[in-house]
């Protein structure tokens, strides 16, 4: 098969496979871009050979008429006094320069462009490049990490290390602006100058660097840096016209600056007053909407948990048999305490690497765009706080389903009939899920009458993941890291039925890695008796 060929026989299980963006969502499915790359370099390089060809006999047809035409111009009578010189000049200028005008004009890039087009409708859109930018920005913010560092690729745990250029930096710096966010602006513009004044070879020029820098540094009421980095701007291009137009406008603002001051020093001339003085870099990171987020980044980042030596004390490691579960009497699980109160613990060895791989190819082709429910209309949508994909798996979609369920309610004791579908979730860039509850706190859920509340969750990590990625519960400072094999349990609601508010946890961004989960939620309905009610309301 012709290696064109081969390529759109790709393209067309790409396709497949692949009917909407958000790649950025899923790095298990961005791996198919790397062969879908891969395949289009290769015929690339068919297409190179194909154009040395052309030219190498191109090259062969001029050394041979540069020798012919030396010798005919050096005496052009006697030259064409044999008359076979004579037929072939006029059936050169006839035939064989008309053949190699086609030769010339001949197109081998029909099969490399017809494959592009074709892959390039399915290839990433704005949106992912969108979204794998934010995704570093979130990266930066909340493991704390500089530009420099982002920049240079010195990320702990990295197999294949890379870098950011001038280009790269301030492609973040224009997603950042377009989003009107300011401060990160600021941070990547910065990143890019440095590296251009540091000689970095790039098409981008200082006057573009420096004029969407001046604009975010004076978004920041920084009227003075404005000034400054505009002025520089003019004077590697006086005929920019913007630029020109806001340095008036700057000195203006100066100007009514300096005279509200002395009018405030000519009402109260005792007064004394400090100009406030901002230092490059030194802007903050505005508040969002999310009021536990410095807690929440610390947990990530391994700080702030409060696992105490009198806490460590009462966690304790056993054998899990399940009540004595006769499953589990002859291979019980081992069991580690992560937390006492709320009770959270880690069970190790409980899927192994084939059942793994084997729910990952059955999840993979079904992953979709991981989502939330609307809190006010209880509609599922996408979330900017919610950055994975996930897909549901059915007993019958494979045995190995049905084994993974009917060991987790061995584990547990509670019953998989009125548990949800086991789901399945790969993170994405910087993929993670920010404080939330997994109970519903909406009196308009449907499921609520029919099956009860989400009364536990079972989490099986499926991957390692070499740098971020833990599960963090925010309002009592816990942080569990992902342990491929391994699987932790919690209850989120009461004995009583009520929610534990405590319970509320979040998925921390990865930040090296590849983070394949699965859980399960088991409902209330049909485990009345198997987790019967306590004596008070907390339980």
């Amino acid at each position: 098969m012709k290696p064109w060929l081969q390529l759109v026989f790709f393209t067309c299980l790409f396709l497949i496979w692949h009917t909407e963006a958000e790649f950025f969502t899923s790095i298990g499915q961005m791996t198919d871009l790397i062969y879908a790359e891969k395949d289009l370099v290769q015929s690339l390089k068919e297409y190179i050979r194909a154009e040395e060809n052309k030219l190498s006999q191109i090259k062969s047809w001029a050394e041979k008429m540069d020798i012919l035409t030396s010798k005919s111009t050096s005496d052009p009578e006697g030259y064409l006094a044999h008359p076979v010189n004579a037929y072939k000049l006029v059936k050169r200028l006839n035939t064989d320069w008309l053949e190699l005008e086609n030769l010339v004009l001949q197109d081998t890039t029909n099969g490399f462009i017809a494959n592009l087009t074709i892959q390039r409708q399915f290839f990433p859109t704005e949106e992912d490049e969108t979204g794998a930018a934010k995704a570093l920005m979130r990266l930066q913010d909340t493991y704390k990490l500089d530009p420099e560092t982002l920049s240079r690729g010195n990320l702990p745990g990295t197999k294949y290390r890379s870098s950011l250029t001038v280009g790269d930096c301030f492609g973040m710096g224009k997603t950042a602006y377009n989003d009107g966010d300011y401060y990160h602006t600021v941070l990547w513009m910065e990143q890019a100058l440095k590296q251009h004044d540091e000689g970095e070879d790039t098409t981008v020029s200082k006057v573009e660097i420096l004029d969407y820098l001046s604009y975010a540094v004076f978004q920041f009421g920084d009227l003075h840096r404005a000034m400054e980095l505009t002025r520089r701007l003019i004077s590697l291009d006086s005929t920019h016209e913007r630029a020109g137009s806001n340095l008036r406008y700057f000195e203006k603002l100066m100007e009514k600056e300096r005279e509200e001051k002395e009018k405030e020093k000519s009402i109260n001339k005792t007064m004394t007053t400090t100009e406030p003085v901002v230092q490059s870099g030194a802007y903050e990171r505005p508040l969002d909407y999310l009021p536990e987020r410095d807690i929440y980044e610390a947990l990530c980042r391994g700080e702030g948990v409060k696992m105490t030596p009198r806490r460590q004390k009462r966690l304790f490691c056993r054998y899990h048999d399940g009540n004595r579960n006769p499953h589990l009497l002859i291979a019980p699980f081992k069991e580690e305490d992560e937390w006492d109160s709320p009770h959270i613990v880690r069970y190790y060895d409980v899927m192994s690497d084939e059942e793994i791989e084997k729910i990952k190819e059955l999840a993979k082709p079904r992953l979709a765009r991981a989502t939330v429910r609307d809190p006010k209309t209880g509609v599922l949508t996408v979330a900017s706080y919610r950055v994975s994909k996930s897909s549901w798996l059915e007993e019958d979609d494979d045995p190995v389903v049905a084994k993974v369920n009917q060991r987790m309610q061995q584990i547990t004791g509670l019953t998989v009939k009125t548990a949800e579908l086991l789901q399945v979730a790969n993170y994405g860039m910087g993929g993670q899920y920010e404080p939330h509850f997994d109970f519903s706190r909406r009196p308009f859920d449907s499921t609520l009458k029919s099956e009860g509340n989400r009364l536990a969750t079972f989490l099986n990590y499926m991957s390692d993941v070499e740098a971020g990625g833990a599960t963090v519960f925010p309002d009592f400072g816990a942080a569990i890291w992902p342990k491929k094999g391994t699987a932790v349990f919690w209850y989120n609601l009461f004995r009583s039925g009520e929610g534990d508010y405590r319970t509320r946890h979040a998925a921390c961004p990865v930040l090296v890695g590849c983070k394949w989960v699965s859980n399960k939620w088991f409902h209330e309905r049909g485990n009345e008796f198997l987790r019967p009610c306590g004596r008070t309301e907390v339980d």
